[in-house]
């Protein structure tokens, strides 16, 4: 059933890892002649054991990109986000070089080859994958998704992943009705199997994956079919795992109790709180010494133009709804909430100072938290902490709010990459499926790849007011 196609698509990312290899052995190569083309005698030496140490090169090199998913065909990268993750391959991959080489000399191929080696294969693997979307940029390589429901959540596909770059990873062949249950999607979307069933009709039209999106799960769906096709490898998956991994996020109006509970993630275990608060020290610590003359000179500002304290402290709910202190350097007037009243900043707030307008854009007002990280009330990467009014309305208005606090809040994180600057209910509830996707699938790498992209979120100003 699925063989054909299957074997087409591992075929296609084994040919790209062939190709790739054969790019970064070129450029060892290449940068040990370049290196050694002046010394004929080291050059000989070198040679002969050239194309073992290249081809160690290239498998460090091709196996962080698969640790970093690059060779996962139906993962969705963003052009910002592929190059990233090259960035981060090619440099864990040299670090693990480095180390491999303290370990074992004979290994060695010298910093100069080495460093060559690096800069010049990361061009031609990128150009590869260049050609390789140019040419190979069909539906030959993207998933076919079938859809058993064709009624309020089943249209949630069509609602909220409709745009061409929300489908770079699959092909939505179409919506099969469930029986007794409401039609939503439009008649020309739908598929019906007739009387061979399901199972045959997935077998006709090639699917890969079977998405489950019916409006009441209870009765109806055709189980029996259902585990024939999981038997022929076709991948089953319900709604609210083909969001999360298509769209980076947890649709609340979809998700129960037991799919959180049973789906996996929320990784809490020793060594993973060892290694993110080591992440947090040592980010927190950096960025720390390396902005210090800014933060004074922020201080200075904020004391020029208004006088008064130049720090803003603010009550916070952090984790496992515990309060802590939040400081900032204030960039409102100082009876910006004279009333007491708690209020969602907006855009172009006139509360605002001029230079707090400038250093909420440019977000250094947000530079004090660094020393909550450090003494860890916050995390360097989490859900943002709201202030304990909101928290209590929020809980009361939107279902899961409270599971965001299993964790401590962040700095920076997922749904401030993926939602701008929220100030109202209905933008809380958009980030909570973003700040649940992030809660449930954190890890190390995620939090390089969200501290990352918050650069760019820095230097163009997106988000902030």
């Amino acid at each position: 059933m699925k063989s054909s196609r299957a074997s087409r698509k591992s075929n296609a990312a084994r040919m790209l890892w062939i190709l790739e290899t054969a790019v970064l052995v070129a450029a060892v190569l290449a940068a040990a002649w370049i290196r050694f083309r002046g010394d004929p005698e080291y050059h000989v030496l070198f040679a002969q054991q050239a194309p073992v140490r290249a081809a160690l090169v290239a498998l460090f090199i091709t196996g962080a990109m698969a640790a970093f998913g690059l060779y996962q065909v139906h993962m969705r990268h963003s052009r910002l986000d592929f190059l990233l993750r090259m960035a981060l391959s090619f440099a864990f991959g040299g670090i693990a070089l480095t180390v491999l080489y303290y370990l074992f000399p004979p290994a060695y191929i010298g910093r100069g080859v080495l460093a060559m080696s690096l800069a010049a294969g990361l061009v031609g693997v990128v150009l590869v994958r260049v050609l390789w979307v140019r040419v190979f940029q069909s539906e030959t390589l993207k998933q076919r998704v079938l859809i058993v429901g064709a009624g309020k959540n089943a249209d949630l596909i069509n609602s909220r992943l409709r745009r061409e770059s929300d489908r770079r990873t699959f092909v939505l062949v179409g919506f099969v009705p469930v029986p007794g249950q409401p039609q939503l999607v439009r008649e020309d979307l739908l598929v019906r199997p007739g009387e061979a069933g399901l199972a045959e009709l997935v077998e006709r039209l090639q699917i890969d994956e079977l998405v489950i999106a019916p409006d009441e799960r209870r009765g109806g769906l055709p189980m029996e079919d259902m585990l024939q096709c999981v038997q022929h490898g076709v991948s089953v998956v319900d709604l609210s795992s083909f969001f999360e991994r298509e769209a980076g996020m947890i649709q609340l109006n979809v998700v129960d109790p037991s799919w959180l509970v049973f789906s996996g993630g929320f990784d809490y275990s020793t060594p993973r709180r060892l290694s993110k608060r080591f992440f947090d020290l040592v980010a927190a610590g950096t960025l720390l010494l390396a902005t210090w003359p800014l933060m004074l000179l922020v201080a200075l500002a904020v004391w020029l133009e208004s006088g008064g304290p130049v720090l803003y402290r603010q009550v916070r709910v952090g984790e496992h709804g515990r309060h802590f202190t939040l400081t900032k350097f204030r960039s409102m007037r100082i009876d910006a909430e004279k009333d007491g009243v708690a209020v969602w900043a907006s855009r172009d707030d006139d509360r605002s100072t001029r230079v707090g307008k400038f250093i909420r854009k440019t977000r250094l007002d947000e530079l004090p938290q660094l020393f909550a990280v450090l003494s860890g009330d916050m995390s360097f990467v989490g859900p943002r902490p709201e202030r304990p009014q909101f928290v209590d309305m929020l809980c009361g208005e939107i279902r899961y709010y409270g599971v965001r606090h299993s964790m401590k809040p962040g700095l920076t994180g997922w749904a401030q990459l993926r939602y701008p600057y929220g100030a109202s209910v209905r933008d809380a509830e958009e980030k909570l499926k973003f700040d649940l996707f992030y809660v449930k699938n954190h890890g190390l790498v995620f939090d390089l790849m969200i501290l990352l992209q918050t650069v760019e979120v820095v230097m163009f100003g997106r988000g902030a007011r």
